[in-house]
């Protein structure tokens, strides 16, 4: 992850140097060797992706890039306000290493559970989660809205299991138990988020020097408190990705660039709307092509 730009680019070597030296140990040696097994582990995954992503961020600043406006996915939420000035890199691998512990810490393993309802709307998905809930007592809810009909729930494993279940019985294409460490972005994250929040009241955080929008509200962030405060909230909140991608083509972008590893929110940008142009950046090749897409 991120070793082909470490290794060709001073400007992403400082980055992972960074990483290490605000964490205490080597995350450049997970990012590169693993083992997978440590690197899975969610305190090591989120500071090793936001690593990776900023150090494309700045290779891409590096050669004459710049953008207007950011977004990321929940923990990419990070990489937007690193990339807008609203919080210093240091600050922030240091946060989301520490988000990943109060994270695992939350829920003991195999409590909670995570499904992706595949071929409904997020609406029906909502209403079969509030049936569910209702029926076993235990908590479930839209987690993750990523596309207009691909949703992702999470909640107590039962509550999950048969909210899953009555979505397949109102029509859904899929409904798929994801192998994850964690219910992220739903109520039993409320001791994570109480964590986090001390920690971030630590940080300082200053007005973005671009437009940034949050996943909480799907609204634009136009100040370092209300950035803070959406961060906090995140936690419980669901990503309200599609809302997100709504503002950001309402803004008039027209150029998406996703950087570190994969091209996930590519996908669910051309979903969304294929005239947007999407282009990423995790390495040599996707950088060189990515150049020269907007060299034109």
């Amino acid at each position: 992850m991120g070793r082909e730009l470490y290794e060709q680019f001073s400007v992403a070597r400082a980055v992972f140097e960074e990483a290490d030296e605000a964490l205490g140990f080597s995350i450049s040696r997970l990012c590169f060797a693993g083992p997978e097994e440590e690197l899975r582990l969610t305190e090591n995954t989120q500071p090793a992706i936001l690593t990776a992503s900023v150090a494309a961020l700045r290779v891409l600043e590096e050669r004459g890039v710049s953008c207007e406006f950011a977004a990321g996915h929940s923990l990419g939420e990070y990489s937007a306000h690193v990339a807008a000035g609203t919080l210093a890199f240091a600050d922030a691998v240091r946060t989301v290493r520490n988000r990943g512990r109060y994270m695992q810490d939350a829920v003991a393993a195999g409590v909670g559970a995570m499904a992706a309802i595949l071929g409904m709307t997020a609406e029906a998905v909502g209403e079969a989660c509030a049936d569910a809930a209702q029926e076993c007592g235990g908590v479930v809810a839209p987690a993750n809205m990523n596309a207009p009909e691909q949703t992702v729930i999470s909640g107590a494993t039962a509550a999950v299991e048969l909210a899953a279940a009555k979505c397949k019985e109102r029509g859904a294409k899929r409904a798929v138990m994801l192998k994850v460490s964690a219910p992220f972005h739903c109520a039993l994250m409320q001791p994570a988020q109480a964590r986090l929040e001390r920690d971030l009241g630590t940080i300082a955080f200053h007005d973005p020097k671009i437009r940034v929008v949050a996943n909480v509200d799907a609204a634009w962030v136009e100040t370092g408190d209300a950035a803070r405060d959406a961060l906090t909230r995140q936690v419980t909140g669901a990503v309200r990705w599609v809302e997100c991608e709504q503002q950001l083509i309402a803004a008039g972008v027209t150029y998406c660039i996703e950087v570190g590893p994969g091209r996930v929110l590519c996908g669910l940008m051309r979903a969304m709307d294929s005239s947007r142009t999407c282009l990423n950046v995790e390495n040599i090749a996707s950088l060189d092509k990515t150049l020269a897409a907007l060299q034109g």
